[in-house]
């Protein structure tokens, strides 16, 4: 069972959660979990490497591990005394710091003076913590093409998206958790544009949740917005799956090319 922020406190908790967390280990994520429960609400102190915590032109500290950026920070203040950081430092919750920092497809690296070099959290991770972990799965992700059958459920929603002028395309995607279950990924491409774009894009959704009836006893299914350039499953399905349903595919099909003749002269 998945702990939940109740289960640990924050600030202190950190530091101890971790030690129980390792980059070399792969059978600790529900600790991990737990430390990104924790670290939620925690306070921590990114370093700064220009200016000050009041400064609207200050700028973070930065680390680059495996090609990815990270920017540093203490979990305690006796972690930043420890750390011998002799520049600036905010302070901030890991909330506040995700919602700022995945946007820029920036990590966090907590305590890299510490045992091991500390530990990094990367921007996908960072951006669960911003819009909630219970709302988005544990990474890293898994993700391939569906092999369990669902034809009533693909007839339902192919249906419903035909009947929806919002719903441009449907993939889909098989979805690996690195902590909880699979699931099947549907993702929805929105005609966006105009002034009821938000309205269209949650109507759009809404024809999953509409078929979701079909399913087969026990598959849960998640709704996915391909316009999301955050959202690592989007990015796959854009990379690698093909559309289940194509509204202008359909269209083009209805509607060939004129072949040439009168008033259709060859292509030249």
């Amino acid at each position: 069972m998945r702990r939940r922020a109740a289960d640990v406190s924050a600030g202190e908790s950190v530091e101890v959660l971790l030690r129980q967390v390792s980059p070399v280990r792969d059978d600790r994520y529900d600790r991990y979990e737990a430390l990104l429960h924790a670290l939620a609400g925690a306070p921590l102190l990114p370093f700064l490497w220009h200016g000050g915590p009041d400064d609207p032109d200050a700028r973070y500290a930065r680390l680059d591990v495996a090609g990815h950026g990270y920017v540093p920070c203490a979990t305690s203040p006796r972690a930043l005394e420890a750390s011998g950081w002799n520049r600036g430092h905010g302070a901030s919750t890991g909330r506040d710091a995700a919602h700022l920092l995945y946007p820029r497809h920036l990590g966090l690296w907590l305590d890299p003076h510490g045992p091991g070099g500390g530990l990094g959290i990367p921007w996908p991770d960072l951006r669960r913590l911003a819009v909630g972990l219970d709302r988005l799965p544990a990474g890293p992700l898994g993700i391939g093409e569906p092999t369990v059958r669902a034809p009533q459920f693909y007839a339902q929603l192919t249906h419903h998206a035909q009947r929806t002028p919002a719903v441009r395309s449907l993939r889909r995607a098989w979805v690996r958790p690195a902590y909880g279950s699979a699931f099947l990924a549907i993702g929805v491409d929105v005609h966006e544009g105009g002034p009821h774009a938000g309205q269209a894009a949650h109507t759009a959704l809404s024809t999953v949740r509409q078929a979701a009836g079909a399913l087969p006893p026990g598959l849960p299914v998640s709704a996915v917005t391909m316009s999301d350039a955050h959202d690592p499953v989007a990015l796959w399905l854009h990379a690698n799956a093909r559309p289940f349903f194509d509204r202008d595919a359909a269209a083009t099909a209805h509607h060939p090319a004129p072949t040439p003749g009168y008033g259709h002269p060859h292509a030249r």
